[in-house]
C-alpha cells in the first residue's frame, strides 16, 4: 500500500475536543510523529504496535529541526507508511502546518489535513471568555507571541491592533509579552484594558490569571507563569467572572489517586475527568480467575440444587459465568434459582448477562444484606456466595445464623498487581497527591503494603472512602477518613467528594 501523511490537529489539550476524523486517522496509522504539547492521552488511541515519534521541541531547544521532521515524514511515506503528523491545536494555525504539506507536495506524496480544534479559540473558551459579545467586541484577531513587536519590519500591524475595539489574542504570548504591552501602551491602548493570561489551556491544570495591560506583568511573575501561554486582550476578559464554568468545579485541579483495578478503574477516571480533576491510576487489586475451578465447577454443575446464588461484586458477576461458560452453560442454568445481587452495579452486571436479581439491597453491608432476606425463610436452604478468595466471614456467618447451608466458594482471587510496586516509588517522587480515593477494604491494605507502610504520599490528602466497611478498614490501618460515601456506588463516591470540597470552597469564601 503507498504511504500517506494525514497532519492532524490533535486540539488544544483535553484529549475530548479530538475531531472524529483525527481520532479514526490515529487508530489507523502505522507511525504517529508527535509534537510536545501534544496531551499523552490522545496517543492511547493509536493501535497497539504503532511506532510513537517525539518530535516535540520546547522554546529554546532543537530535539530535531524543523527541516529534519519534514525528511522524516517523507521517508516514512516513501515506506509505505500511514503516518500522523500530530499537532497541537490547528496544523495551519501557528503549528508550521502549511511548512510541511508543501513539503510532502513538492516530494510527491499524497496528504490529508485534518484541522483540529485551534488554542486560539478553545483556551478562551474554557477560561470562559467569548472572544466576540454583542456590543463588547465584533471581531478578534490572532497573532503569534513569537513576533517580536519591536523590531523595524513586522507582518503585525501594532498600530492597527491598538486602535481596534476587537479582541487580541496571543498564542505563545509569555515570553513576547513585556514588549506587546509597552508598542500596545505606546500606540494608544488604554492601561486598564483587561488581559487575562491562560497557560495549559483545557487541561485539569489550566491556570488563569486576569489583571490589565497595566497590572498583568507583574501579577504573572507573582504567580510564576511560564509557557505555553496564551494571552486575551480586550473588554470580553471582564464576562470571566460571569462566565466561568470550567475551573470553578469543586474538584478542578485536584490530582485524584485510584486505587482501583486497572479494568476497573476508567469509570472511576472518567466520572472525576468530568468534575475537572485529574486522575492518577495506580492499581493496587487484581482479579484473577481461582488457581483452582474444582469445588466451583461441581457447584456450577449442580446449580439446581441450589436455592439461592448471591453475587456481591461485579467481578463476581464476571468470573461466575465465564466459568458457567466454560462448562457449556449459559444464565439458563439459573433459571430455577433465586439471586441476590449487592449494590446497584452488581444488579446492572447480572442484566447484562439477561438475570434479573429477586434480591437487590442497595448497601454492601454484611448486615444490610442479612437484613434483606428478613421475611425469606432460610432454615435448610442452600445459598451460593460468589465472591473473592479473600472475602470477609460476616455475610456467609449471618446468613448461617438465619438456617440457611451456605457454600462459600470463591470464584475469583484477588493479587496486587506487581507493576504498581515500581509505579508507587515513582508517584511519592512526583506532585502532590490531593485526594485519595478507596473502594474496598482489598484496595486500602493493599496501598499501605505497596507503601510498606510510609504515609507520607497520604499526608494532607482527603481520604474517601465507598462505604463505612472500607471506612473502618482505613480507620484500623491508621487513616484519618474525610469522606464516606452515603451511596455506596462509584457515582455516589464522586458525589460525596463533589459535596465535601463545594463545603470547604463555601467555608473559604
Amino acid at each position: 500500500m503507498a504511504g500517506k501523511v494525514y497532519l492532524v490537529g490533535a486540539g488544544p489539550g483535553d484529549p475530548e475536543l479530538l475531531t472524529l476524523k483525527g481520532l479514526r486517522c490515529l487508530q489507523g496509522a502505522d507511525v504517529v510523529v508527535y509534537d510536545r504539547l501534544v496531551d499523552p492521552r490522545i496517543l492511547r488511541h493509536a493501535v497497539e504496535g504503532a511506532q510513537l515519534i517525539d518530535v516535540g521541541k520546547a522554546r529554546g531547544e532543537r530535539r530535531m529541526s524543523q527541516e529534519d521532521i519534514n525528511a522524516l515524514l517523507v521517508e516514512l511515506a516513501a515506506q509505505g507508511k500511514q503516518v500522523v503528523r500530530l499537532k497541537g491545536g490547528d496544523p495551519f494555525v501557528f503549528g508550521r502546518g502549511g511548512e510541511e504539506a508543501m513539503v510532502l507536495a513538492r516530494a510527491g506524496v499524497p496528504f490529508e489535513v485534518v484541522p483540529g480544534v485551534t488554542s486560539a479559540i478553545a483556551v478562551p473558551a474554557y477560561a470562559g471568555i467569548p472572544l466576540t459579545y454583542r456590543q463588547v467586541a465584533s471581531s478578534f484577531i490572532v497573532v503569534s507571541g513569537s513576533e517580536d513587536p519591536g523590531k523595524e519590519e513586522t507582518f503585525v500591524d501594532w498600530e492597527h491592533l491598538a486602535s481596534s475595539r476587537g479582541t487580541l489574542v496571543v498564542l505563545m504570548g509569555w515570553e513576547a509579552l513585556p514588549g506587546i504591552v509597552e508598542v500596545l501602551l505606546a500606540k494608544g491602548r488604554s492601561p486598564g484594558t483587561p488581559v487575562a493570561l491562560i497557560r495549559w489551556g483545557t487541561e485539569p491544570y489550566q491556570q488563569t490569571v486576569t489583571g490589565t495591560l497595566a497590572t498583568i506583568l507583574e501579577q504573572g511573575r507573582d504567580v510564576g507563569l511560564a509557557p505555553p501561554v496564551i494571552a486575551v486582550i480586550g473588554e470580553v476578559v471582564s464576562l470571566r467572572d460571569h462566565l466561568r464554568w470550567f475551573d470553578n468545579r469543586p474538584l478542578f485541579g485536584k490530582r485524584v489517586l485510584v486505587t482501583r483495578s486497572r479494568v476497573q478503574a476508567s469509570a472511576l477516571s472518567r466520572l472525576l475527568e468530568q468534575e475537572g480533576a485529574l486522575p492518577v491510576e495506580l492499581p493496587t487489586i487484581e482479579a484473577l480467575s481461582s488457581e483452582s475451578f474444582t469445588a466451583l465447577d461441581g457447584a456450577l454443575e449442580r446449580l439446581a440444587d441450589y436455592q439461592w446464588v448471591v453475587f456481591t461484586s461485579v467481578n463476581g458477576v464476571r468470573f461466575f459465568f465465564e466459568r458457567l461458560r466454560h462448562l457449556g452453560k449459559d444464565a439458563h442454568a439459573l433459571a430455577s434459582v433465586q439471586v441476590a445481587a449487592i449494590g446497584p452495579a452488581t444488579a446492572h452486571a447480572l442484566e447484562a448477562e439477561t438475570v434479573r436479581p429477586d434480591l437487590a439491597p442497595k448497601e454492601y453491608l454484611s448486615s444490610k444484606i442479612v437484613e434483606a432476606f428478613q421475611g425469606i425463610d432460610l432454615q435448610g436452604r442452600r445459598v451460593l456466595l460468589s465472591r473473592a478468595d479473600l472475602a470477609g466471614r460476616d455475610l456467609p456467618q449471618g446468613l448461617r445464623d438465619r438456617g440457611a447451608l451456605v457454600d462459600d466458594i470463591p470464584v475469583y482471587r484477588t493479587l496486587t498487581p506487581e507493576e504498581s510496586r515500581q509505579a508507587v516509588h515513582t508517584l511519592s517522587d512526583g506532585p502532590k497527591v490531593d485526594i485519595v480515593t478507596f473502594t474496598s477494604s482489598s484496595t486500602v491494605r493493599n496501598l499501605l503494603a505497596l507503601l510498606d507502610g510510609d504515609k507520607r504520599l497520604l499526608e494532607g490528602a482527603c481520604i474517601a472512602c465507598i462505604g463505612p466497611v472500607t471506612a473502618e478498614t482505613a480507620q484500623e490501618l491508621g487513616l484519618r477518613v474525610d469522606v464516606v460515601a452515603r451511596e455506596h456506588t462509584i457515582p455516589g463516591l464522586v458525589a460525596a467528594l463533589k459535596e465535601h470540597f463545594a463545603r470547604s470552597s463555601d467555608a473559604v469564601l
